[in-house]
């Protein structure tokens, strides 16, 4: 199947590259972006000699015609415009942007941006791929699911879904390093500004909540709104949730691991932590992972869930690449095999 990128000079993109280079299924057929007719080498030199495609212009029509599925890797405001373009063309479309993901009204209010045609929009399947498997089997249209928001809802869904928690008490407390910030200079993620530092960011005001909520709810009517702080770590890649959650009941760390293991027996990409065991960043680096750990504190009643993963990996292209595959009938894991990275 031939797959077409486009926004591939973003870090998101280039984690797109890297992966469908050696997917054993999907043929890249073709890179696309404003920067036209530059080898892609020269935007990444670590690719020279591996990948020597040239970057062409964007043209919905030409690319349906010459693909099965095409990726948007572009910032948000930019990925809804160009899936209304392919909403009449015969093509799959994976958009890794937040364009697709909420309501006309509320993507207004978070993005800041004009939203999509809400009959756009609405086709739209949410591409959290653990939980949605069969609406992204016959889906042609899907909203990859935001880094945080990935890391935060696999780690919540169990005790959700299973009304164990009080819905009042849901707190997460996020940090990712750098490049989730993308390739735009910024001061804040600059060298200077961000190494041997830690700092908090869009406190309360981040676009990711209401994508957290929008879920949260759909698994649980009774849950209220979020706590949700981000801070940035001086580090490239890799994301920790840190939630905080009032059980309704006492439970022992081992029971709810069971329910966790039990839940997430048949996802290859889940890894649930042995009991005082807990995930770092490192160890998911470069993979489809999410690890998770947690620990319920008999004496407060609160249960701790501590979740990793690399954001340009299962929390974008990774998880992109997982959703093509399940929308293509194939294996979930396939092309998506890597061993994190370490040290």
């Amino acid at each position: 199947m031939n797959v077409s990128i486009i926004g591939t000079t973003g870090y998101g993109g280039a984690e797109l590259l890297r992966i469908l280079h050696r997917h054993p299924e999907f043929n890249i057929q073709s890179i696309h972006s404003t920067k036209e007719d530059l080898p892609i080498w020269m935007e990444y030199p670590h690719l020279y000699e591996i990948i020597d495609d040239h970057l062409q212009s964007i043209d919905p029509a030409k690319i349906a015609k010459q693909s099965d599925i095409v990726f948007l890797a572009t910032p948000s405001g930019i990925s809804g415009k160009l899936a209304s373009e392919f909403a009449s063309e015969n093509i799959k479309v994976i958009d890794l942007s937040g364009d697709l993901r909420l309501p006309a009204e509320t993507y207004q209010q978070w993005y800041k941006n004009e939203p999509v045609h809400p009959a756009i929009s609405e086709k739209a399947v949410y591409g959290l791929s653990e939980w949605h498997k069969e609406e992204i089997k016959s889906a042609n249209l899907i909203a990859n699911p935001g880094c945080y928001p990935t890391a935060a809802l696999l780690s919540l869904a169990p005790v959700v879904q299973e009304n164990l928690i009080d819905p009042n008490s849901i707190i997460i407390d996020a940090k990712s390093g750098v490049s989730g910030a993308g390739r735009s200079l910024n001061r804040t993620t600059s060298f200077s500004e961000a190494n041997e530092n830690f700092r908090a960011y869009k406190v309360n005001e981040h676009q990711h909540i209401p994508e957290i909520e929008k879920q949260l709810l759909r698994w649980n009517e009774e849950i209220h709104p979020i706590t949700f702080t981000t801070h940035l770590l001086p580090i490239s890649r890799g994301i920790m949730t840190t939630s905080y959650v009032q059980l309704k009941e006492a439970y022992q760390t081992s029971q709810l691991l069971d329910l966790y293991k039990e839940t997430y027996k048949d996802n290859s990409f889940i890894r649930i932590r042995p009991e005082n065991n807990y995930p770092s960043v490192k160890e998911v680096a470069g993979s489809n992972y999410c690890d998770i750990g947690l620990h319920a504190d008999t004496r407060t009643g609160r249960l701790t869930i501590i979740s990793c993963i690399d954001n340009l990996m299962k929390g974008a292209a990774g998880q992109a690449i997982q959703n093509a595959n399940i929308m293509c009938g194939l294996n979930e894991t396939t092309g998506l095999d890597f061993i994190p990275l370490y040290p």
